[in-house]
């Protein structure tokens, strides 16, 4: 449970990052609803991403995995839009924002492992 909770922590600042570096493209209304787009999009991306990747896995091969950028941004596009308050102004914007969460994900597992604090062992 700490792992999904420091994915959703990652996620929250990859958003606000992104909505820090393109605020013509990103808009949240209130920090509550960045950490509400944070929780949705940590059950979107462990629910139905896996979900819609297995669907559209031919489409996937086809593109040799560019398809991939498709699906992500759109997983981002999908919390927008189930999520009043958090506003896209364009399939651009998803883009570059699912780019911006993942690398801020990605440093995140750099720094503190898949599950959590594995990294660092109890004593």
């Amino acid at each position: 449970m700490s792992g999904f909770l420091l994915r959703v922590l990652f996620i929250g600042l990859g958003l606000w990052l992104a909505s820090v570096l393109m605020p013509e493209g990103v808009d949240f209304q209130s920090p509550r609803t960045l950490i509400l787009a944070a929780l949705l999009l940590g059950v979107v991306n462990a629910i139905v991403r896996p979900i819609v990747f297995i669907l559209t896995l031919p489409l996937t091969i086809l593109t040799l995995g560019l398809f991939l950028l498709v699906l992500n941004a759109g997983m981002v596009a999908l919390v927008a839009w189930m999520l009043p308050g958090f506003h896209l102004r364009s399939f651009g914007a998803a883009l570059l924002t699912w780019i911006i969460v993942w690398l801020t994900g990605w440093v995140g597992s750099a720094l503190i492992g898949h599950r959590g604090f594995e990294r660092y062992e109890r004593r």
